[in-house]
């Protein structure tokens, strides 16, 4: 189990506001509403996602990927209530999941609440530890909560991060915060990193089967938040849920360098 690392008080503070993302609030707020609303429309699933993946580099990069996911939720303000939230712990190496001590996390645009309920039946059930470390300076939670307050306006978070775990860790944990209609699950992972963008498309493309596939051995070299999707696809192949690609493209195609890049990629998955 865990051990309580270092206290961030009642709130985590943003840690990457003015370098991932605008600082000031009505700027941030204009840029997740133009990336969503430059998001091509054509073809998007009709129903609301169980489930979504999105990528987690700073927004210039990443943010009209992960817009193609949270485009979907544009009509489910008020619909969805509780966001379980997953992501690589980059900072701090550990062994399984560490959910906060804080009450709510912060971001320009407000404070989300955190799910205390949800937080200490995981506890109870042994299932996570409780760790402020790996959330005081973690990105890839952080990035997706100015997207999600925009697209849903109020509702509490049950923020994970994901050290050595494996798929049916993750899959334990996911079953037991799954809930009803009201409860979205939101994967925050980049696929390969530091290539060239032609051999980057040829690596993603090979993620993106796996995922579509609902494989379970991703791999860490071509998706920092392999241990989650890993997770999250044995949840959907017991669940019998389907998965759709929105979106994938690397820092080539949005910021301009093509030379070294990142990976991105946008999935829903969808109860059937």
């Amino acid at each position: 189990m865990l051990s309580l690392g270092q206290d961030m008080s009642r709130v985590r503070p943003p840690a990457v506001a003015g370098l991932f993302y605008p600082e000031d609030a009505g700027e941030l707020r204009e840029a997740v509403l133009g990336y969503i609303e430059s998001s091509p429309a054509r073809g998007l699933p009709t129903r609301r996602p169980k489930a979504l993946i999105v990528p987690h580099a700073g927004y210039p990069y990443s943010g009209p990927v992960a817009a193609s996911a949270y485009r979907l939720l544009r009509d489910s303000r008020a619909m969805i209530r509780h966001v379980v939230l997953l992501g690589p712990s980059h900072r701090v190496p550990m062994r399984g999941i560490a959910v906060p001590s804080v009450d709510a996390f912060a971001t320009p645009l407000g404070e989300v609440p955190v799910d205390d309920a949800h937080r200490q039946r995981l506890r109870e059930l042994g299932l996570v530890g409780i760790s402020d470390a790996p959330h005081l300076a973690e990105h890839s939670l952080e990035v997706q909560l100015p997207f999600l307050q925009v697209v849903l306006g109020e509702f509490d978070l049950l923020p994970l991060a994901i050290g050595l775990s494996p798929p049916d860790q993750v899959a334990h944990v996911l079953d037991a915060a799954w809930n009803g209609a009201d409860t979205l699950v939101v994967v925050s992972s980049d696929l390969s990193h530091y290539h060239t963008s032609e051999e980057a498309r040829q690596l993603d493309a090979q993620s993106t089967q796996a995922i579509l596939e609902r494989r379970s051995d991703l791999p860490d070299e071509q998706a920092c938040g392999a241990r989650a999707i890993n997770g999250l696809m044995q949840v959907a192949r017991r669940r019998n849920l389907r998965v759709e690609l929105l979106d994938q493209r690397n820092s080539g195609d949005t910021a301009g360098d093509r030379s070294r890049v990142v990976g991105y990629g946008s999935y829903a998955v969808f109860e059937t």
